[in-house]
């Protein structure tokens, strides 16, 4: 009976010991070291292709932070942003707890003509976690990018930075802090960042910045409709920016529109749209041309359902349901030259996404992966300046993501294996819904070292992101270490 007890006692423990020993070992290889480069992450993809065209490779090494404008060019436009942690008051009045740029959420528009040089000095007055300012969806230099441990540190209370680029082409972008983003953006760190055409059009222009504070939805940061006047006629162009970490729909009341940008980027031909909607995914702009009745009324441009931008009367046309159908950007406009040949590709790399329970830093939970591998132990995909690229992103992870690839705007080649055949749809903010996937290119044409991640940006920091690195760039900034560089 003794020799029994003790033989279940010792089961018992051997079996305790079985399990508490490698979950003790997953623990422990999951934790963090206090600082480490980027560049020491997870493993090496090169994704080279046999038969592609090759470029000369430059063997000397570059140190991002030498990847600047042109220091000598005055700038055409300068800007001071000043970060507090404060309350925001609401264009309704409605104050809440959260972060400001020069005492305001949304921070100050941002706005240039293509080919001006951009200077923004960021100055953080309070924000307790430290600041950074990323340019979305801006192809800046790779030592501007804003990304706190890859390009530049946090710039911690009582400090600066200045950002110095050269805005290439009209559009429609954002900015937002890149340090402790799902905190800090979520928060009221984000602003709108407009480029204009030097000849633009005689059209009404219109930003649109859709966030969500606390749970309390807004446009521009007003919790009631936004009235523009409009006269009959007249042409407007309106600028949806979702800075929120999910997708959400625009359509139009009142009148047909049409979809004539995204991400910053023109369509070829694009053609009038009633009863639909674009969806809008997090991080991603979408500007629709609306022309005004002739007779008078009111145009009302829905976002997400409860708030509008109503053009001309704030009394005119009524909210209505959301179309039953959603514009495919796949057909939709006319084609036209990309500029390069994407199936001659120099690289080629998949981005799959999973999910899966794991420890992450030591702490237990159910996270993102990447081609099977939860962070840090994730692919770095490394190219050289001047190659083709082509990507297959998979989504099987259960939720919709939508990836955001800083420093280049890549084209959509096919959904699903079906492939586009409408105009060239470029994007940085790319919505993948569970199931799907996505084959794109685009030109390595920017050096730096590229954070690729899902906007919804809890996800990137439970994990879900890689970065695009370009054969000899280095930098010399780590994530945690004293700068406390978070990990996005």
């Amino acid at each position: 009976m003794i020799l029994t007890r003790r033989l279940r006692l010792v089961a018992a423990c051997a079996a305790t010991l079985a399990v508490v020993v490698p979950l003790g070992w997953l623990w422990q290889a999951s934790r963090l070291p206090g600082a480490y480069s980027v560049m020491d992450m997870g493993y090496a993809d090169g994704g080279r292709q046999a038969g592609g065209p090759h470029h000369h490779r430059n063997a000397a090494t570059r140190d991002i932070t030498t990847l600047v404008a042109d220091p000598a060019r005055r700038p055409d436009v300068e800007v001071t942003l000043t970060a507090r942690e404060q309350r925001v008051r609401l264009a309704s009045g409605r104050e809440i707890d959260g972060y400001t740029f020069n005492g305001r959420s949304p921070g100050p528009q941002i706005t240039a003509v293509a080919g001006q040089l951009v200077q923004v000095r960021l100055v953080n007055e309070s924000v307790p976690g430290g600041v950074t300012l990323h340019w979305h969806g801006v192809d800046v230099p790779g030592g501007q990018d804003g990304v706190a441990g890859v390009t530049q540190d946090a710039v911690r209370i009582g400090r600066y930075f200045v950002y110095r680029f050269v805005v290439g082409r009209a559009g429609t972008f954002w900015y937002h802090s890149h340090q402790l983003s799902h905190e800090q953006v979520a928060g009221g760190l984000f602003g709108a960042l407009v480029v204009r055409p030097a000849h633009p059009p005689a059209a009404l222009d219109v930003v649109a910045l859709a966030h969500l504070y606390h749970g309390i939805r807004t446009v521009n940061g007003s919790e009631s409709d936004v009235t523009v006047p409009a006269r009959p006629g007249a042409t407007a162009r309106v600028r949806v920016v979702n800075t929120d970490n999910g997708p959400t729909p625009v359509w139009v009341t009142g009148a047909a529109w049409r979809l004539v940008a995204v991400d910053g980027t023109d369509l070829h031909g694009p053609t009038a749209v009633e009863r639909a909607a674009v969806l809008v995914t997090a991080g991603g702009r979408a500007d629709l041309e609306v022309t005004m009745p002739a007779g008078g009324g009111s145009v009302r441009v829905q976002i997400g359902g409860p708030l509008s931008v109503v053009l001309g009367r704030p009394s005119g046309v009524p909210a209505s349901a959301r179309p039953a159908a959603t514009l495919d950007l796949l057909t939709y406009g006319t084609p036209a030259p990309l500029g390069f040949d994407p199936a001659r590709p120099d690289r080629a790399f998949r981005y799959d996404m999973g999910r899966r329970p794991g420890f992450l830093d030591g702490l237990p939970g159910l996270y993102w992966t990447v081609n099977g591998h939860m962070y840090p132990d994730v692919p770095m995909f490394t190219v050289a300046d001047g190659d083709v690229v082509r990507m297959t992103i998979v989504n099987d992870s259960g939720e919709v993501h939508p990836m955001h690839l800083h420093g280049h705007r890549a084209v959509v080649l096919a959904r699903d294996g079906v492939p586009a055949t409408g105009s060239p749809w470029w994007v940085d903010s790319l919505n993948v819904e569970d199931g799907e996937s996505y084959d794109l290119a685009f030109l390595a044409d920017n050096p730096g070292i590229w954070v690729d991640h899902c906007h919804n940006l809890p996800h990137a920091r439970e994990g879900l992101l890689v970065h695009l690195m370009y054969e000899n760039v280095t930098t010399p900034f780590l994530i945690g270490g004293p700068a406390g560089n978070s990990r996005e």
